[in-house]
């Protein structure tokens, strides 16, 4: 792809530019470790930048399920790796130079972060952590709780609530204004029908750190709508919203060098800029399947050459070491 000159950054509603009716043209057809010492990566470990990079998204998991037990009615066959320990992460992320991790608490199990947090501890400098609590007893002190413990965000998720009101608790109210006091990130897990939700909230609660996970699955049905596309990027209004992009292994094509997603990719550039992007790999769902880690990192320092080295130096790093560490 050509490189174009980067559009101002704007703060309006997402009106149309000459640069995004190109991209809207090509979105249109793409739609049809490291780890705490360096002789852990080794000598031919690529080093991108200076400080290594940060995989903003991994989920861990042990199969010794008598310390650490499944939430409800999660079984144990449902653990698919049956297992995903740190160790085994490393195996993937530091041939590609990665130093740094941030950890998201796994469904499997629930509102005990307890696993996640032993590993925090465990591997000191390495890890920084996003847990998942209940909004309705309590969230402010118990943010406050696990912030003590490294905590720097907090999963939420619709569940079965409405696109329109599943925000509107006092519980989770709560959770968004804490969060603009503490810094701790606020990180959705949603589809693009929740995004005007998020808009509200993110007016309500300007100075509230916000992380889109995964381009808010746009393209997860294999299309890359351009009207979904445009609601993402009309958060970039509130300066404090940030987006991962991640999961290339579920979107598009789904398929590597995943190169169909660059034109997402650039259009969230051209509405955040690099410094609210961050890189993240979504293991252990990346490397299965067929997929790998070097692909996902590959696609951000290899194949965007609309990036300089600044960009991947923020999209790679910056951006979730400001956030997260």
């Amino acid at each position: 792809m050509t490189r174009l000159p980067r559009s101002p950054k704007r703060a309006d509603d997402g009106a149309p530019t000459p640069r995004r009716d190109f991209l809207r043209t090509t979105l249109a057809g793409a739609g049809t470790c490291a780890l705490a010492g360096t002789s852990l990566l080794g000598e031919d470990a690529p080093k991108p930048t200076a400080a290594g990079i940060i995989d903003a998204h991994v989920h861990v998991w042990t199969p010794d399920t008598s310390r650490y037990p499944l939430a409800g009615s999660f079984r144990k066959e449902q653990m698919q790796p049956q297992s995903f320990t740190p160790q085994e992460l490393f195996k993937h992320c530091r041939p590609s130079g990665v130093r740094r991790i941030v950890l998201i608490q796994m469904s499997f199990y629930g509102l005990d972060n307890s696993y996640m947090l032993d590993v925090l501890k465990r591997h000191e400098g390495v890890f920084s952590a996003v847990a998942v609590i209940d909004e309705s007893a309590s969230p402010r002190q118990k943010m406050k709780e696990l912030a003590e413990n490294g905590v720097r965000g907090f999963r939420i998720r619709p569940g079965k609530g409405s696109p329109e009101s599943w925000l509107d608790s006092d519980g989770m109210k709560e959770m968004w204004a804490h969060a603009a006091e503490s810094g701790q990130q606020i990180c959705p897990l949603i589809n693009p029908v929740h995004l005007p939700s998020v808009d509200r909230m993110c007016r309500r609660y300007p100075k509230t750190p916000v992380v889109i996970d995964h381009f808010a699955r746009i393209g997860i049905d294999g299309k890359l709508p351009v009207e979904q596309l445009d609601q993402l990027c009309r958060l970039a209004r509130h300066e404090n919203v940030k987006v991962k992009i991640s999961a290339y292994y579920a979107l598009g094509k789904k398929k590597a060098p995943y190169r169909d997603l660059l034109p997402m990719i650039r259009r969230v550039l051209d509405a955040f800029g690099p410094e609210r992007l961050m890189w993240a790999s979504d293991c252990p769902f990346q490397v299965a399947d067929g997929h790998d880690y070097v692909s996902s990192v590959d696609l951000i320092r290899t194949h965007a050459d609309f990036l300089d080295a600044s960009d991947r130096e923020w999209i790679l790093r910056k951006t979730a070491e400001k956030a997260y560490f």
